[in-house]
Order: structure tokens, then sequence, then C-alpha cells
């Protein structure tokens, strides 16, 4: 049970720190298309980049690469958050997010 908590946990800050990286290329584009650009285009990026070096089953990298992208990725959408104009949810979400890959390294619950 506190295996499948956890990662279920993880995904879904994963699938959160996307929303968040539409949201804040929304926001921040200036024209419509520039706006569907970074809404679309950063999502993309994340996605692209965490399948490659951070997920479980990667094809690529190594341990360092997995965790400097988990670091970029969950960082950069908590610093999205505060730009945002929500700096507590930020903190809390990079708050929960360290809590989480601890208990996954610390407990090895690695799927």
């Amino acid at each position: 049970m506190w295996k499948a908590a956890n990662l279920l946990l993880a995904f879904l800050v994963e699938i959160l720190a996307l929303g968040i990286f539409a949201r804040w290329g929304w926001d921040t584009g200036g024209t419509t298309a520039m706006r569907w650009l970074l809404a679309v285009g950063l999502p993309l990026l994340a996605a692209v980049l965490w399948g490659l070096f951070a997920a479980p089953k990667a094809s690529h990298g190594t341990s360092v690469h997995r965790w400097t992208v988990k670091v970029l990725v969950f960082g950069l959408a908590g610093a999205a958050l505060w730009s945002l104009g929500h700096p507590l949810l930020g903190l809390v979400f990079v708050v929960v997010v360290a809590a989480n890959l601890a208990i996954i390294h610390v407990q090895k619950l690695q799927p």
C-alpha cells in the first residue's frame, strides 16, 4: 500500500508539473500564437526529456541525468507557480515533490 501510494503521488506530481508548464506558457505568452506555442511546447519538451532521462524505463542517461532532469522539471514547475502569483503553492509543490522523491529513494520504491 505504501509503495503504491508513493508511486501514485509521484505520477500525479509529474502530470501536475506538465499542467503547470502549460498554464505558465499560456499566461506568459504575449500573442495568441506564442501562448499556444508555449502552452503546448513547454509540457511537450518536459515530457520528452522526462521520457528520455527520468522515467523508470528511460532509454538514455545515467542516474545523474535522471536526477538532474527531475530537479529541473520539478524546480522549474515550482518556480513557474511562484511567478504566476502563487508563491505558497510553488513552495508546497516543491516540498511535496522533494519528500516524495526522498521516500521513493530511501525506501527503494522504484517500480
